[in-house]
């Protein structure tokens, strides 16, 4: 069964003058400013607009907000004074990411859903105990909780019931039923699933349990199909001729893009490197002139492994915070003695030091908004300070610690400062592949024998 969202105040269908607001900031660069409680010039646009409900006016506010660490979005929110009807949306203003995100959280306790959810419009919802699904583009993006994408179905399928059970509609009473269903989830008298499936990747379900792993919650990103593209409104890239061979080693290419932050255009530098010990890398470094934005990136040079790899360093003076480190988008970080845990792809792939990694992490964790401010649980801040305080104990060389990095493409690296010969302090395990590892990999549909006997009958 699908569901339709309510009906949407949507855009304003009788827009009045605006009614006086701060004016906004002349520079470009601040048109999103980080959302904070504590910043009294960040106020909403007030708008007058037609009530969809009762056709008479309402007010319609929108901000313009940057949630860090996340996406630049756009939150709007509609009442009406005269008959009740409020309604909130959001949408992202950023760019469509390089990949796909899906969130499957599993649903145990009354807590599970209080968690904030970022939905888009382009975000897929199924509860499969339920063959439950709102399909893509048929809800406006919000700003909620898991309780409220709950409540929010319900009123989309409450909203015609009077009309059908008037026509005596056999599908009233089906309908109906499966509404108390519904209303059962939300009292989580057994545990459920949520799946967000989202091909532009800019939607986001909360880990209330940060910095700690969330074991209710799996996140997989993943390149789109040719189908998702299309329905994103992305075109699909021309195949590319063979350019002719070139040593690349001693040459730096540039390439022209946008800067991440402020959109406006900046140049890319790309290198490629060989890592003693190990094998050729790509950096790709952006510096935007126009706000100062830095960032760097490393894919690997090379294929995927034949085994997978898992370093353990045993961290036991402050000269390993020196180590060179390369960590790939498909490695995990794992400190066992702070209960935490990197998942792939979160902070990208990185050619840092241990201490460069670290300060990423604590940064991450530390600054997530999702842990702060007034939506904070009781007991959350102490936890993250507790947590910050052990991180710099470990940088600064008074706790010993173990620092473990999980590759199943096997394309990360730490340096060994001992090499050639074997490192006390650090252990290197190859292993062989889960299916479910070769499945996030794309390795099982992925066939590199005897795949040209079956294209000899179409030639």
């Amino acid at each position: 069964m699908a569901a339709s969202g309510a009906v949407e105040p949507g855009p304003p269908g009788a827009a009045v003058a605006p009614s006086p607001v701060p004016a906004p900031p002349s520079a470009p660069s601040h048109l999103f400013r980080p959302i904070s409680a504590e910043d009294e010039e960040q106020q909403p646009t007030e708008i007058e607009s037609l009530c969809m409900n009762c056709y008479r006016n309402g007010m319609t506010r929108l901000l313009l907000t940057k949630i860090p660490f996340f996406r630049e979005i756009i939150v709007s929110s509609f009442s009406c004074e005269h008959c009740g009807w409020n309604n909130t949306e959001i949408q992202s203003a950023g760019r469509i990411q390089d990949q796909g995100v899906r969130y499957t959280l599993t649903v145990r306790a009354l807590e599970d859903m209080n968690r904030e959810v970022v939905k888009t419009d382009s975000a897929t919802t199924r509860i499969p105990e339920l063959d439950f699904e709102i399909p893509a583009f048929s809800q406006k993006g919000a700003l909620t909780t898991v309780e409220g994408l709950i409540t929010r179905a319900i009123s989309g399928l409450e909203q015609d019931q009077p009309a059908r059970r008037a026509n005596k509609d056999a599908t009233a009473e089906r309908i109906d039923e499966f509404i108390v269903k519904l209303k059962e989830l939300k009292q989580v008298t057994s545990p459920f699933t949520l799946i967000i499936d989202d091909p532009s990747g800019n939607s986001f379900v909360e880990n209330p349990h940060a910095p700690q792993k969330d074991d209710a919650l799996v996140i997989t990103h993943y390149n789109r199909t040719r189908q998702q593209e299309e329905m994103l409104g992305l075109q699909a890239e021309a195949p590319a001729e063979k350019p002719e061979e070139e040593d690349l080693r001693n040459e730096v290419l540039q390439f022209n893009t946008n800067c991440p932050e402020c959109n406006a255009p900046a140049q890319t530098n790309m290198k490629l490197v060989q890592i003693p010990h190990f094998k050729e890398v790509i950096i790709m470094a952006t510096n935007c002139e126009n706000c100062g934005h830095r960032t760097n990136e490393v894919k690997s040079g090379g294929a995927v492994e034949a085994l997978g790899t898992r370093i353990t360093l045993h961290i036991t003076d402050p000269s390993d915070m020196t180590r060179d480190l390369l960590k790939s988008e498909t490695c995990s970080v794992e400190i066992p003695e702070l209960e935490f845990e990197l998942g792939m792809a979160v902070l990208g792939g990185k050619f840092t030091t241990l201490e460069g990694l670290l300060k990423d992490i604590r940064e991450l964790v530390t600054k997530n908004p999702f842990t702060l401010g007034d939506s904070s649980s009781p007991g959350q801040a102490e936890k993250l300070q507790e947590f910050s305080q052990k991180m710099d104990q470990i940088i600064e060389g008074n706790m010993k610690a173990h620092f473990i990095m999980d590759d199943p493409a096997g394309n990360s690296y730490l340096q060994n400062v001992y090499a050639p010969e074997d490192d006390p302090e650090m252990k290197v395990e190859r292993y062989k592949r889960t299916f479910d590892q070769n499945e996030e990999l794309g390795l099982n549909d992925m066939k590199t024998e005897g795949y040209e006997a079956g294209l000899a009958p179409q030639r």
